[in-house]
């Protein structure tokens, strides 16, 4: 049947497979016990059965005392679960921040429903709508437009090694204010580095002799981008995760007070961050920038260098300017929702129902209906130019918000904290630093995140105990486990850097322990002084 309108090539037998059969050498069934077993235990499946083995040990043999204390140690149970497959990344990391959807009503904790809202806020709304404009900024290359303009003007002639230097980091941790640490990153090292290709390479690839001073220089500008994203993302709610895990744990644990809004935190996060940047470039100008550098870097590094590549970007064009007005307005509606107990600003038209992700998400529908100019009907975003949303970090905010939610309500951080009930008599300003340095000591060997979410819910609870207002703990904590400063693995910003072969352990050892130790000393000072008259927090008691 129908024999004769097949390929000479093929069968007639119709029980022949119509894809070639490919035979195994060596048959499963005749595998040896040895080579199961060494499939079934490799290091990644052992790390999976880790979490679940270490949880159930947690639930069956903990001891935490009181009545019932069931939920709690189930809580505890949860938490050690995720924290080790967040650890080994058993798991991959967005699938782990989803795991609370189900071992939170499995083990009892709370409702599906319940958990659930953790999941979107508006918390996690400003997280969306800023990323989305994010996008729109790296697709129409402004930030790289914005990077050599900014570049330029700190490139004078005759060549300031410490002047361009602070042109780039200032550039970095700018672009770093209005999106996440790592996206800054990844944008700003191929301007950094397209400048450093400019200079001569190691002396063992070149012919002619090339001064130390260069490769300090290349040092200096690779550490300069990695710190800078991390000390601008300080600034803004929208730089960092753990800024938006503080929020959102501030305002699940106090719902009856004030949510800290974009502008309040910039007043407190920029004074912060400018002084721990300043710091930086010193230590950045003391260590990779000698005297004489600029004039071993001149010949190399030309003003009309910088020109050229603008020159290839062209005049701005219509989306170009239509992206940044609406970037523009966002910013100014964030700064200008509240401002003061007199000037109450916009928001109190709506009575409080807006909030900063109402206006970021709104913002970032206008770049889905404004007209790009470029092809007739395009906008200036599509969906597909959404792909890139980086969904494992709104994925690791719900997370975190998820296991706030859940430590306060099964009694686990009322449990936990009376272990700490010493610290009701310890002074303020012995208590903040060593909070900040623990902070500051964890996130090396995990994320930020993580160790945000770990902490602070504890935080709230010695805050408690000794009697002061939360936030003089909690801002410290949070704060201190971004100063991730000596390790390559501490934060992918450090890999990125990494990764371009100009720095090494012994580079971020060097700079990253003396800028460790300022940006603690800078927390510990401004949280109880420019903190309580911001946050309208009570002095220490």
């Amino acid at each position: 049947m129908n024999g004769g309108h097949l390929p000479a090539t093929a069968s007639n037998d119709l029980k022949s497979p119509l894809l070639p059969v490919v035979h195994d050498d060596e048959p499963f069934g005749k595998q040896t016990v040895g080579q199961h077993l060494r499939t079934i235990f490799t290091p990644k499946n052992c790390y999976i059965a880790l979490g679940p083995l270490l949880c159930a040990v947690v639930c069956l043999c903990a001891r935490l005392g009181g009545d019932d204390t069931t939920t709690a140690k189930n809580m505890l149970g949860v938490l050690v679960w995720m924290f080790a497959w967040w650890l080994t990344e058993a798991v991959p990391m967005p699938i782990t921040s989803m795991s609370p959807l189900f071992l939170f009503p499995l083990f009892g904790i709370t409702t599906a429903d319940h958990v659930a809202t953790s999941y979107m806020d508006d918390v996690i709304s400003l997280v969306l709508g800023s990323f989305i404009l994010a996008l729109a900024v790296e697709h129409y290359n402004i930030h790289r437009r914005l990077a050599l303009n900014i570049t330029m003007v700190f490139c004078v002639e005759p060549l300031n090694a410490p002047l361009l230097l602070l042109g780039i980091c200032a550039t970095t941790a700018f672009v770093s204010m209005w999106m996440h640490n790592v996206a800054a990153t990844v944008m700003m090292m191929p301007v950094a580095t397209g400048i450093l290709q400019r200079l001569p390479s190691s002396p063992s690839s070149s012919s002619e002799m090339v001064s130390p001073a260069v490769g300090k220089f290349c040092r200096a500008v690779v550490l300069g981008v990695i710190y800078s994203a991390v000390v601008g993302g300080m600034s803004t709610l929208t730089g960092t995760g753990v800024n938006l895990i503080l929020v959102g744990m501030w305002k699940s644990y106090f719902p009856e007070a004030d949510p800290i809004s974009f502008s309040q935190w910039f007043f407190f996060g920029f004074p912060l961050a400018l002084c721990i940047f300043v710091v930086l470039w010193g230590i950045l100008c003391v260590l990779y920038c000698p005297k004489g550098s600029g004039k071993v870097l001149s010949p190399y590094l030309h003003k009309s260098h910088l020109r050229r590549e603008l020159e290839m970007l062209g005049p701005m064009s219509f989306a170009e300017k239509m992206v940044l007005s609406v970037f523009g307005g966002l910013v100014v509606l964030w700064m200008t929702r509240n401002i003061t107990d007199d000037i109450p600003g916009w928001g109190c038209i709506f009575n409080g129902r807006a909030g900063d992700g109402t206006v970021s998400v709104m913002m970032a529908t206008l770049l889905f209906i404004i007209p790009n100019g470029i092809k007739k009907g395009e906008k200036l975003m599509d969906w597909g130019k959404c792909k890139k949303l980086p969904w494992n970090i709104v994925l690791l905010l719900g997370a975190g918000f998820a296991i706030a939610d859940g430590v306060r309500t099964s009694g686990l951080a009322e449990v936990l904290s009376k272990g700490l009930v010493f610290l009701e008599t310890a002074p303020y300003w012995a208590i903040a630093p060593m909070v900040c340095l623990i902070a500051a000591s964890i996130t090396e060997f995990t994320s930020n995140n993580a160790t945000t979410t770990l902490l602070v819910p504890l935080l709230i609870e010695i805050a408690k105990n000794m009697q002061i207002h939360p936030l003089l703990l909690m801002v410290p904590g949070a704060v201190g486990s971004q100063f991730a400063f000596l390790l390559p693995t501490g934060t992918p910003s450090n890999v990125v850097g990494f990764t371009t072969g100009h720095i090494e352990i012994k580079d971020m050892m060097k700079t990253g322990l003396p800028l460790k130790m300022a940006g603690t000393a800078f927390l510990s000072v401004l949280m109880p002084t420019l903190g309580t008259y911001v946050f309208g927090s009570k002095g220490v008691t």
